[in-house]
């Protein structure tokens, strides 16, 4: 296709608005994309129609957009079928600041991979069954502003992927079944329900959000009784921050626990409580604090690890259950119920900065635990030995190839013309090759000899004198640890570190080094 275009575009005579098309075709944008409704601003993958005045959606908008703002205008209804064709990248619409006062079902069915959607202050008042039908991605749902007082059970249904919920300002008196009755969000980690008209709440779905994300209830007017101070005191304590930030925006206040009279007596431990049990076994949790069991029929709630429980949840099947006197009853104890666990009731008094509502749980021995941790530990110090060991070795085998092939010092020719024999594989450590003389060799100082004997002759006959005094050498260790050389012995514990292993090795080569030096030469002249 593209050489055909370029063929068509380089003869004369081409259409100008042929040429535009097939160039277009060739991109892969189809002749729609090129235009933009009036009054608006397209900007790559950006259209923005904010402040407009439109009464409608535009009714042409470019499928190619992936943020598409329809803001500050005058909409006041979002119909089924007001985006006539997919559009498969947008992630985000705006469509705040209207007057939106209906959505028809299935009005957005248009956008698959929507993950931002912004309908705030608007004038909706209900949210009716599917009309968020299609948004299996969306992450973020804008509702706040509104005058919404009811919500249909199926309104969140299909929000699978919904994690962001904010439905603050609007005329709610009761939470959404539907955020917690198994078809809607499944990982929902913030919603704001702030200054709506809730009198009541449930305490345990409350619990159960506000141990993965915020929940926002500041500025409602909600009844104060025993499970709502029992919430607020449990909060207070694990220092929420939707609470802490807004606490004198709720009704609850410190001395309310006394006047309400919800428990007999409490006077928090500073020590936190252990269980622990073998598989299979009972155990009864107590709920920390009660020097004697609160009233019958009490707001008492286990937060556990996989769920929260009170009485009115009480189930005789289920093997977790909360007893009529606020105790937890673990029947068949298994070894996921190894953990942390929580009971929230309402106090007299605020909980003490040094106490605490939580119990640990071990199903199973606890020197099985222990020992998975020794194994752990062994596994790394097994580890460290080994890289020493071959730091070790490594370093005896640079060592060795030092030892036989590094020759910085060059042996001179005999005087009669005849290549000198002093030992090709011969290593001799010195300042200066013109200190080398066919006699007896002089050490001025420390040097060390790395020597082997001779093969080969440097004169016609006679004894050859040594390469090297050794009586007037100073051997010394290549490596030191400290202060000590390599002539003492290895009794030092300290020495016998990851680092005292090279300085062994090294020692060991330094010694053969050392009897190497003290051979005395053996050619014949």
């Amino acid at each position: 296709m593209r050489p055909i275009a370029w063929h068509l575009l380089s003869r004369g005579g081409v259409n100008p608005a042929a040429a535009a098309l097939l160039l277009s075709l060739c991109l892969g944008f189809p002749p729609r994309a090129l235009t933009c409704p009036p009054g608006c601003i397209c900007a790559s993958d950006i259209i923005s129609c904010s402040g407009c005045n439109l009464s409608a959606p535009p009714l042409d908008l470019p499928d190619y957009a992936a943020r598409l703002d329809l803001s500050h205008n005058s909409l006041t209804a979002l119909p089924a079928d007001w985006l006539r064709r997919p559009f498969d990248r947008l992630a985000a619409l705006l469509v705040g600041r209207n007057r939106i006062v209906r959505i028809e079902a299935n009005a957005f069915t248009a956008t698959p991979h929507l993950l931002h959607l912004d309908l705030s202050s608007n004038k909706l008042s209900v949210l009716n069954s599917s009309i968020f039908t299609g948004l299996a991605e969306l992450r973020e749902l804008l509702l706040f502003g509104n005058l919404i007082a009811q919500i249909n059970p199926n309104s969140f249904s299909g929000l699978r992927s919904l994690a962001k919920l904010y439905l603050s300002g609007n005329r709610l008196t009761s939470l959404p079944v539907s955020l917690w009755d198994g078809g809607g969000p499944l990982n929902l980690t913030f919603l704001d329900v702030s200054s709506n008209r809730l009198a009541s709440v449930r305490v345990d779905t409350l619990l159960s959000l506000s141990q993965h994300g915020g929940i926002y209830l500041q500025g409602n007017p909600l009844t104060c009784d025993c499970a709502l101070l029992a919430l607020l005191q449990y909060w207070v304590w694990r220092q929420y921050r939707p609470l802490v930030d807004f606490k004198d925006d709720y009704p609850c206040r410190d001395d309310v626990g006394r006047k309400l009279n919800c428990s007999l007596d409490d006077e928090m431990s500073s020590e936190a409580g252990s269980y622990q049990t073998d598989p299979g076994k009972w155990l009864w949790l107590t709920c920390p604090g009660f020097a004697s069991p609160p009233m019958t029929d009490p707001a008492v709630f286990w937060v556990t690890p996989t769920a929260v429980l009170n009485l009115s949840a009480h189930d005789p099947s289920a093997r977790l259950a909360v007893l009529p006197n606020g105790t937890l009853e673990i029947r068949g104890a298994l070894m996921e119920d190894s953990g942390a666990y929580a009971c929230v009731a309402a106090r007299e008094r605020p909980y003490r900065p040094d106490a605490s509502p939580e119990v640990t749980v071990v199903v199973g021995n606890m020197s099985s635990v222990a020992a998975s941790g020794s194994a752990h530990r062994g596994g790394g110090e097994h580890f460290n030995t080994a890289f020493t060991t071959l730091a070790s070795c490594v370093v005896s085998i640079i060592l060795v190839l030092l030892y036989l092939y590094l020759t910085p010092c060059r042996c001179r020719e005999n005087r009669g013309g005849a290549p000198g024999g002093c030992g090709g594989r011969a290593l001799i450590l010195c300042s200066d090759p013109r200190e080398v003389e066919s006699g007896q060799r002089r050490s001025n100082g420390k040097r060390v000899a790395f020597l082997e004997p001779q093969v080969e002759d440097c004169d016609s006959a006679g004894a050859k004198s040594p390469v090297i005094n050794t009586s007037h050498a100073t051997t010394e260790g290549i490596l030191k640890n400290g202060s000590r050389t390599v002539g003492q012995t290895l009794t030092d514990t300290a020495l016998m570190t990851p680092y005292g292993n090279l300085t062994y090795a090294a020692a060991e080569i330094s010694k053969i080094i050392q009897m190497r030096a003290a051979e005395p030469s053996h050619s014949n002249r």
